[in-house]
């Protein structure tokens, strides 16, 4: 059973409104993410596909969803599936899903076990003209490897080849980029847990430590505070590695003088943080790591101002960039006369900025939503400048996760220590960096 509690009313909720948009004789298919395989007889942790568990908060393998309403058996409206009890797999494996416990968290009361899928899809066949199929398709992501919702559409396709074949993605994607009440919730548990978390690093940090015992600490924190773990793999970046973007090996030691940049997230109930800070290795900033550590945070308090209703990510990136490039002339990184001398399409910025600033976070750390697409009151999004001067060995990135809302944007994080003097003071009461 999940370490969390989710009342049923929630996914309730979320399928009513799904099915509220498809038109008559349709139904919608949904399978539970598989086991992905890692080597030898081993797996990888399993985590539930996202789509999945909004509609259904079953967090487990091998179950699967039906969703067809008006459908002339009225028992059929919604099928759940789960897998048969088996004892040995119990023995082995642990617990196993129950017809009760489904219902209990899923609010589904037609539990079904997964190998009558079959035959209760070809009954239901008979009644529908289309069928809502549901596949991966954020815009940046591919796979060498065909999952399993891309082999069910492909099997039902060969089946069924005289039926309508349509897709779920845009539909489920237009009701999750706008959180509920109870998602906001989660999500404020994922950035309060990620902040204790980076609360205790604060305490441990020091020279000579490596960037892997950091993130063992996080980790510890994670664990005891009862979240999934991480909501994607942790960045803890020390000296030069504060400069790569993706950096996750996690394995240099930390040297003194030296900024510490971190970006993780807890992931509670799926749902998931993302937030990045940067630190000094022993305790307190240069004078030049402190100029350019202010610079980004003055961009950061001024971009949470455009996370406003009708703004778009495209229009956030512009600005802060745009902002980004005046704090770098400041910097002294180049001048304002070489600014209007620069190619358009090569604007100097893009040296020591090379990222854009926002995305959506939710059930994944990426979540759905489009750049273009206007903000609106329910969307939580990342605000997250930066700055990486590789020949100074300074890399630096702030980011919050911040809540549109019809009045004031609402820092998620605002909690969390993020002010040089809030860094510095408790910094200065480690026990590490004071033997």
């Amino acid at each position: 059973m999940p370490k969390y509690s989710i009342s049923p009313e929630f996914f309730k909720e979320n399928r009513n409104k799904f099915t509220g948009l498809l038109p008559p004789k349709s139904m919608a298919i949904f399978r539970a993410a598989e086991r992905m395989p890692r080597n030898g007889d081993q797996f990888f942790p399993f985590r539930q596909q996202s789509d999945f568990f909004y509609l259904s908060g079953i967090d487990y393998e091998n179950a699967f969803l039906i969703l067809f309403p008006g459908c002339p058996v009225k028992a059929l409206e919604e099928v759940l599936f789960i897998e048969a009890y088996n004892p040995v797999k119990a023995t082995w494996d642990g617990h196993m899903l129950n017809n009760q416990e489904a219902i209990e968290i899923s609010g589904i009361k037609s539990i079904k076990f997964s190998d009558q899928f079959e035959t209760v899809l070809r009954e239901l066949m008979h009644y529908a003209d289309a069928v809502y199929l549901n596949l991966n398709e954020y815009p940046k992501f591919q796979s060498d490897v065909a999952d399993a919702h891309q082999r069910l559409a492909l099997e039902l396709k060969n089946k069924f080849p005289l039926h309508s074949y349509l897709r779920a993605a845009p539909l489920l994607e237009g009701l999750r980029v706008c959180k509920s009440d109870h998602e906001i919730s989660l999500l404020s548990k994922a950035c309060e847990i990620t902040g204790k978390a980076f609360q205790r690093v604060l305490s441990f940090v020091k020279p000579d430590c490596y960037e892997y015992e950091v993130q063992a600490e996080i980790d510890h924190e994670f664990t005891i505070n009862r979240a999934n773990g991480h909501g994607y793999a942790p960045i803890v970046a020390g000296g030069l590695n504060s400069c790569v973007l993706h950096y996750t090996d996690n394995d240099s030691q930390l040297h003194d003088g030296d900024l510490l940049l971190f970006d993780f997230g807890a992931e509670y109930a799926n749902y998931t943080a993302d937030m990045s800070r940067t630190i000094p290795v022993n305790g307190k900033f240069s004078q030049r790591q402190r100029d350019c550590y202010e610079a980004v945070l003055r961009v950061l308090k001024q971009a949470i101002k455009l996370y406003v209703p009708g703004n778009t990510i495209d229009q956030i990136n512009m600005a802060v960039w745009k902002m980004m490039e005046k704090e770098m002339i400041g910097l002294g990184l180049f001048t304002a006369e070489a600014v209007e001398k620069q190619h358009p399409e090569s604007p100097l910025y893009q040296k020591y900025l090379m990222h854009g600033v926002a995305h959506h976070i939710g059930l994944d750390v990426h979540d759905v939503g489009l750049k273009h697409q206007p903000l609106k009151a329910g969307m939580v999004l990342t605000c997250e400048p930066g700055i990486y001067i590789k020949d100074e060995r300074i890399g630096i990135r702030l980011e919050n996760d911040i809540l549109v809302t019809d009045a004031e944007p609402l820092d998620l994080m605002g909690s969390i220590p993020i002010e040089i003097d809030e860094i510095e003071k408790i910094m200065s009461n480690n026990l590490y960096l004071n033997l």
